[in-house]
């Protein structure tokens, strides 16, 4: 077995809870394969242990390019640092499945010594027949008792085959979950497992056993769509002798549809891989505090959770046995509160690459724009369009000006906009507290409303009726050429 390290005894891993994230590089990385990381990750660290990651790559015909780029991108974004992994190492390596080929063989020819397996060299073409012909598709144990002779003439013949375990054919087989409790499956649904493909390399269920005992891995988790194999991997824990793991089966994550219904978490419901959330503006630590809620319901009314303060907090016993709903809405409340909870130079760090999509190479003030967006901002995506018309003034109507509340019409507005541009034409310093302090006193003196001077000056320069910030906020980060350029073309526009 070369260098691999082989230990028949787990208790000595008993000290140190160890968990291992083991994705398979076939994608885009799904929430609920970022929770399971997640609550992995948790598991271990809330326990002093160690988190490990490790890349399941047995399945060639699946696997995606840059997808293993994909998964160490994601876990570092959303601080799900790993102790040993491909990248970094430890002491139980390799990592990644491929290069621990060589190792499955062995074990799987142990279990063919002691009777508990054996070569099949049924044809591809009878098992699907068999699959045709039968009315649960399982395998008929057809070469579970071929005489040895005859074994030894196919093989000698190079006839191909695959290694299969010889479940047991009476009985059940019993399992414990620490989320579903005791769960009992009848031996007699369960078909002899292919242990070794006949490519020689192992199927998923075989090397997941061989990689977490060699790996000294105390806690397995995973969907709750395998709770039907569990009792395929305890019958080879069993065959071998070894510890069985403790089980962490957790609940679906559904999606809401447009009739109101709910179904599995899939594309149509929206953005469900980590990247699209985190392009979709979300920041990482708020899309970790929500992916942890969508299963795990602690016993305080805590909702924002920092990552070391979910280290403290959770607890296994909490997980729900339930599915959980993904909602956007909810997401997008934590992450606003994220944002607002910034300072703002942390604001305008995150904000900035969305300034720039705007301003390009045009020099923007990054502190101004932060103090009118940031308590109005619930995603990073919602800032360009917010302030696409600092860049540029967009094209509007005349009626914009028209504003009930405010008590302006197309009567007034040319004599107000005309009024509040000569007062700030005379303006020599040119900041919000002159700005606001000269409209407010116009006002005053000429017996009006704010609302009623603000409205056309913030309709001339913007644009728009909906803005972060008021007129001041707005004349002041335009600067006064800006400002005023705008304002002629808004005279022009009522005066048309």
């Amino acid at each position: 077995m070369g260098n691999f390290k082989i230990f028949p005894e787990r208790t000595v891993f008993y000290m140190t809870v160890r968990t291992r994230y083991a994705p398979s590089p076939t994608g885009f990385m799904h929430v609920g394969n970022l929770r399971t990381a997640l609550y992995e990750y948790l598991i271990a660290k809330s326990q002093q242990g160690k988190f490990v990651l490790r890349i399941e790559d047995t399945d060639r015909e699946r696997l995606v390019e840059g997808a293993v780029d994909v998964i160490y991108n994601t876990l570092k974004i959303a601080g799900l640092n790993h102790d040993e992994g491909p990248d970094v190492g430890g002491d139980f390596g390799p990592y990644v499945q491929s290069e621990r080929k060589d190792m499955y063989l062995p074990f799987a020819e142990q279990l063919i010594k002691e009777g508990k397996a054996y070569r099949c060299f049924c044809t591809k073409e009878r098992l699907e027949q068999l699959s045709e012909e039968s009315v649960g598709g399982g395998y008929d144990g057809h070469c579970r008792d071929l005489p040895q002779e005859e074994i030894d003439r196919l093989l000698k013949e190079g006839v191909p085959y695959v290694i299969r375990q010889k479940m047991p054919l009476t009985g059940s087989t019993t399992f414990s979950d620490a989320v579903f409790g005791d769960i009992t499956v009848e031996n007699s649904e369960l078909t002899d497992q292919i242990l070794i493909k006949s490519d020689g390399y192992p199927t998923y269920n075989f090397a997941n056993v061989i990689d977490d005992h060699t790996m000294g891995i105390t806690h397995v988790v995973r969907g709750c769509e395998y709770l039907s194999s569990t009792p395929k991997y305890n019958l080879l824990y069993e065959a071998f002798g070894w510890e069985i793991p403790t089980y962490v089966h957790l609940p679906l994550i559904m999606g809401k549809n447009d009739d109101g219904s709910v179904s599995k978490l899939s594309k149509r419901h929206g953005a469900t891989g980590f990247e699209d959330l985190v392009r979709d503006g979300y920041l990482p630590e708020a899309i970790i505090n929500y992916i942890a809620l969508l299963g795990w319901c602690p016993k305080s009314n805590q909702e924002i959770f920092t990552l070391e303060e979910l280290c403290e907090n959770f607890h296994v016993d909490e997980i729900s046995k339930s599915p959980s709903v993904f909602d956007y809405d909810k997401l997008s409340w934590l992450n606003a509160e994220y944002l607002r909870a910034m300072t703002p130079e942390q604001f305008a760090e995150v904000a900035n690459p969305y300034f720039k999509e705007v301003f390009g190479d045009v020099p923007f003030d990054a502190m101004k724009l932060t103090a009118i967006l940031q308590q109005r901002t619930v995603k990073l995506t919602d800032i360009p369009p917010m302030i696409d018309f600092f860049k540029e003034l967009p094209e509007y109507e005349a009626e914009l000006y028209v504003n009930k509340k405010s008590k302006t019409n197309l009567e007034n507005a040319p004599v107000l906009l005309k009024a509040v541009y000569d007062e700030l034409s005379a303006l020599n310093e040119w900041n919000c507290d002159t700005i606001k302090e000269l409209l407010i006193s116009y006002a005053e003196k000429n017996e009006l409303k704010n609302g009623t001077v603000m409205w056309p000056a913030r309709i001339a320069v913007a644009g728009k009726t909906v803005t972060p910030g008021g007129a001041v906020e707005i004349l002041d980060i335009l600067g006064k050429e800006e400002s005023l350029r705008r304002m002629e073309i808004g005279l022009n526009k009522l005066n048309a």
